[in-house]
């Protein structure tokens, strides 16, 4: 019975507070009550710490997108993470399409040119998918994790002391009301009484005016501790900030890291993919007034027969034009595969080494090459005259 009775006076108290504090509040927002202010300095620590929590916030989640910018991907990195077990490995967009680019590689022929390049940007974007990895995993245990636990922990902490900051001050305000009402109270009773006093009225709102004065001692110092609690949490703001910068600093450098990597990967590649001719590459992409790099080799395909499109004579290079106005034979180095669409022309095979001519007469586009006692015509613009 005693517990139980110690249970419903406890009850009954925390009703009583928590309705003093809600009718304070209504009062002050009505402006029927006085609030006590807190002092400036602590008004614009409050207000760093909002700022803090709001950018911090954003920073993260946009950094979230950044590093994975697949939505469902994030959320089930989300659910694994609070169900405390780890994701399963899936490979990310540049390895998935490295493998592709592999794939189709071997498929077309790891002999052909472009089986070959496609090889080669595979095994790059490879590279790239890697290099990716550990990019989310650094910044996510340098930079990423700090924020999270400024948010879900310090911070937190902050607001639950805020909390309580300003239920001390509705206490203390409200102490301070009900001082204000009995001294109120007390004149009203010495006036009334002045003809004919009656002692017990004055006696019991002197009593009254007592025990609220002593309320109020009560609640200010237990405001004045909260306040002080808050404040040393808040002044610890100053030190995250200084922590973030050093998590800035991790992250940017694993920025650096990753960009710097991919950079020397598609470098490396770039010089291996060099011998396919530029404006091949890029014709489709390049208007006739975009000036073309210089290659040694011709950068356009010709000849109907071979279903690709014929070029004017003004691009074929140099070399080709002296081979078809004098009557002598070079080497040429074949750029791409080729498969001869009748018997007067002859197959070619990327990389191989064959003789050319010119026969008087002959197609602009076209010259005679010879591969031992093989003979036929050849597109020019799969040749690379050698010196």
């Amino acid at each position: 019975m005693n517990i139980m009775d110690f249970n419903v006076k406890k009850l009954a108290a925390d009703a009583g507070t928590f309705l003093s504090r809600a009718v304070q509040f209504t009062e002050e927002k009505l402006g029927q009550a006085e609030k006590t202010e807190l002092d400036a300095h602590l008004e614009n620590l409050l207000g760093k710490a909002e700022c803090t929590k709001l950018w911090t916030e954003k920073i993260m989640k946009q950094t979230e997108v950044l590093l994975q910018p697949n939505p469902n991907a994030r959320i089930e990195e989300f659910v694994y993470e609070k169900l405390d077990r780890k994701a399963p490995s899936r490979m990310n967009n540049p390895e998935l399409l490295g493998q592709y680019m592999i794939d189709a590689g071997n498929e077309f022929g790891p002999g052909t040119a472009y089986g070959n390049a496609l090889i080669k940007c595979g095994e790059t974007q490879k590279r790239i998918g890697t290099a990716d990895r550990e990019l989310i995993q650094t910044s996510a245990i340098n930079f990423l994790t700090p924020l999270r636990n400024f948010i879900e922990g310090d911070y937190k902490t902050i607001t639950k002391e805020r909390k309580l900051l300003q239920n001390k001050r509705l206490d203390l305000d409200a102490a301070k009301t009900r001082l204000k009402k009995a001294k109120v109270a007390e004149a009203r009773a010495a006036q009334l009484n002045t003809s004919q006093p009656e002692e017990n009225n004055i006696m019991i709102w002197a009593e009254e005016v007592t025990k609220s004065e002593q309320e109020v001692r009560i609640t200010q110092s237990e405001f004045d501790r909260q306040a002080e609690i808050t404040r040393l949490l808040l002044e610890g703001i100053s030190s995250t900030h200084a922590h973030h910068l050093r998590c800035l600093n991790d992250f940017v450098e694993a920025q650096m890291t990753y960009y710097a990597q991919c950079y020397q990967y598609m470098l490396d590649l770039q010089k291996q993919l060099g011998s396919f001719p530029s404006t091949f590459l890029s014709n489709n992409n390049q208007s006739s007034s975009t000036p073309v790099q210089s290659v040694s080799a011709p950068s356009v395909l010709a000849s109907a027969s071979a279903s690709l499109p014929s070029v004017s004579n003004s691009i074929v290079t140099s070399g080709i034009s002296e081979l078809k106005s004098s009557s002598g034979s070079r080497k040429a180095r074949v750029l791409y595969d080729y498969d001869a669409a009748n018997s007067s022309e002859l197959s070619l095979l990327a990389d191989e080494v064959i003789t050319v001519y010119s026969i008087p007469g002959m197609d602009s586009d076209w010259l005679m090459g010879e591969r031992g006692n093989q003979k036929g015509k050849v597109p020019i613009t799969y040749l690379e005259l050698l010196n």
